[in-house]
């Protein structure tokens, strides 16, 4: 296995954030060099990465492959690193919702959607992603099936059953639920996705409800997977178990859910930061916790960030870099798309003229560039700045000689700021105008609704 040098992984001690809204304090969150074994051995290069979702069926007017490959040096120049693609494969058609069904129905694990074009097709996808320096996981449904694939006639034993019946989990009648207790079925799932690492070469898988099939059955195929390649695991998830051993990332749902709340005044700008905390004291510094403003549950079923958000919805983009995580870009978010995609049936995105194109190019340089505000481990210290204005947030990002200071105002009003800084001192440059900033003990400035400003060195 590559990148053998990461045999031990820092964890994290954390001092508590004090975040209360009448008065926010300065604090920080520290790193100590304590060894953990048996945890995941991350891909060198997802240090600094961040993730691009791709819905194939929604992404153009073709719905395919060969289309999307299209797309890929205009993402590649954006700064995309990791591409993720919603299930690619055959979609049940027993039991099928609407017209075309949902992604998360599958067939045939060793199969490409039809519509989505041919097994060449993806694997030059593939081929071109990584020809540009991008890394390409796939969405792995491994807790249902479709009613329809072969497993449900061949293999009987291998789903949950209630009264002699298969049964869906949920309302998901689409599926059908499996059973782990069955070690045919366990190494049989495996086998399925080394399948993709064998025969396309590709970096990964994130893993659709992962909590809902058994810790070991992910610890255990994690390592199979790591002896053909250092693979990257995202989990659909926020159990602190599945990053022990088998994935590095995981959903950060909860600061998602704050966001959106702060954006809508029904809470004040300071739980953000008491959420980061909760975050780290619950995860530990070495998940990557991925950050969003929206992904295709949220735009298909709770409506899009501008529906959410509204004209909060770019501060809130933007802390999804500079707070400890990785951040994930919806396809269509660089063309500010404004309209819930159908789930179950064709609804292209409308490109327009990918007006955000430039401000996410930017914000991926950033990230991409200082390491401050790289992934996990490998990022900087987490500072928070005491302001004098509730709507207020500041915080730091430090690591060795990389420092970023970020600077928002959470509300629709104007405000001033009287910022009070004790470990943050020196000139900075203002990451958008590029204008020279000398902070010392004490910095002030105006803000207007919803502005931010990133001070970087």
């Amino acid at each position: 296995m590559k990148n053998m040098k990461l045999l031990m992984i820092l964890a994290v001690s954390i001092f508590a954030i004090s975040c209360a809204s009448d008065s926010p304090k300065e604090t920080v969150i520290e790193k100590t060099e304590t060894a953990i074994v048996n945890h995941t051995m991350y891909p060198e290069w997802s240090a600094n990465s961040n993730i691009y979702e791709v819905n194939i069926r929604q992404y153009t007017q073709e719905g395919t492959f060969a289309a999307f490959d299209k797309h890929i040096d205009r993402l590649a120049d954006m700064g995309v690193d990791i591409l993720w693609f919603m299930p690619i494969s055959p979609i049940g058609e027993k039991n099928r919702k609407e017209g075309l069904g949902s992604y998360y129905s599958v067939k045939d694990y060793t199969a490409v959607n039809p519509e989505f074009g041919t097994m060449d097709d993806f694997r030059a996808v593939v081929e071109h992603a990584h020809a540009r320096g991008m890394h390409v996981i796939i969405d792995w449904v491994a807790n249902h099936t479709a009613w329809d694939h072969e497993w449900v006639t061949n293999h009987p034993d291998w789903y949950e059953m209630k009264d002699s019946v298969m049964v869906a989990p949920f309302d998901w009648t689409d599926v059908v639920q499996l059973n782990y207790d069955n070690k045919d079925l366990r190494t049989a799932m495996t086998q399925e996705m080394e399948f993709w690492v064998d025969s396309f070469n590709i970096d990964g898988f994130r893993c659709d409800v992962a909590s809902m099939v058994p810790t070991d059955f992910w610890d255990s195929t994690r390592a199979v997977l790591n002896q053909k390649k250092d693979v990257f695991m995202l989990a659909e998830a926020e159990e602190p178990e599945l990053n022990k051993n088998a994935f590095e990332s995981s959903y950060a749902w909860a600061m998602h859910h704050k966001m959106a709340d702060v954006a809508k005044g029904d809470t004040v700008a300071q739980v953000l930061m008491s959420q980061v905390n909760k975050d780290q004291e619950k995860f530990g510094d070495d998940t990557y916790l991925m950050q969003f403003t929206t992904n295709h549950d949220e735009n298909s079923w709770n409506g899009t960030e501008f529906e959410k958000m509204g004209d909060a919805y770019q501060i809130m983009s933007a802390l999804t870099y500079v707070v400890p995580g990785m951040p994930l870009i919806y396809n269509g978010q660089e063309s500010k798309n404004t309209k819930r995609l159908l789930f179950f049936e064709k609804d292209q995105i409308d490109w327009k003229n990918y007006e955000l194109a430039d401000y996410y190019t930017s914000m991926n340089t950033l990230k991409k560039n200082n390491k401050a505000l790289w992934n996990g481990i490998y990022g900087g210290d987490f500072n928070v700045l005491k302001t004098d204005n509730e709507s207020v947030l500041s915080f730091s990002r430090l690591l060795e000689d990389n420092s970023v200071v970020f600077i928002g105002n959470f509300s629709p009003q104007s405000v001033e700021v009287n910022l009070t800084v004790a470990n943050a001192k020196g000139e900075y440059t203002n990451y958008v105008t590029k204008e020279k900033v000398e902070i010392n003990n004490e910095y002030k400035l105006e803000l207007g609704a919803w502005e931010y400003v990133i001070l970087v060195k």
